[in-house]
């Protein structure tokens, strides 16, 4: 079992070869903020506005949750975070990657690293929300075995809101310190 601190120490391999350094940052930290920056222009650009969902920093603090950002020789490349959503649940947010290191694989590996951090906090399954106008986030989270959960927060029927979830643990397996 991975540690947040492992889970966000990692080298990763893209698929043209180049290596990917995945590090923890405060969700409030400048390279945090650019890049969510970012992530909120694309929903700009996207869905005519940016994500509403309240965000507070403090709920990516590890070990309640997590802010990835990945580097590519130094440059920003993408980023992910997960927060606390119940007792065994965690909530995926903020996955990105920068244009220039799109498919490469890079998405996968971030939302990986996410879920082996919240598996390691505990946490039996994630959630997330995206949109019907995100069809590479839809087909990639599919691809890793996310499936259609009920609707949350403040895009809860909301029309071309998409939820999505996944088990991390077999659902008889107890958490590491239980007895």
């Amino acid at each position: 079992m991975s540690t947040s601190a492992e889970v966000a120490g990692r080298s990763v391999r893209l698929r043209d070869g180049r290596t990917a350094e995945l590090r923890a940052v405060p969700y409030d930290d400048p390279l945090a903020r650019d890049l969510v920056g970012r992530v909120q222009q694309e929903y700009v650009d996207r869905y005519g506005g940016p994500d509403e969902a309240a965000v507070d920093p403090a709920e990516f603090v590890p070990p309640a949750g997590l802010f990835l950002v990945a580097e590519v020789g130094g440059e920003p490349a993408g980023c992910g975070a997960w927060r606390r959503h119940g007792d065994t649940e965690a909530e995926v947010k903020r996955v990105y990657v920068v244009p220039a290191f799109r498919r490469l694989g890079l998405a996968q590996l971030v939302v990986t690293a996410l879920e082996d951090s919240a598996r390691a906090a505990g946490y039996r399954s994630v959630v997330l929300n995206s949109g019907d106008r995100q069809p590479e986030a839809l087909g990639l989270y599919a691809a890793m075995g996310y499936r259609p959960v009920p609707g949350y927060g403040i895009y809860a029927g909301e029309a071309g809101a998409v939820f999505l979830g996944r088990q991390l643990t077999d659902p008889g397996e107890e958490r590491p310190w239980a007895s």
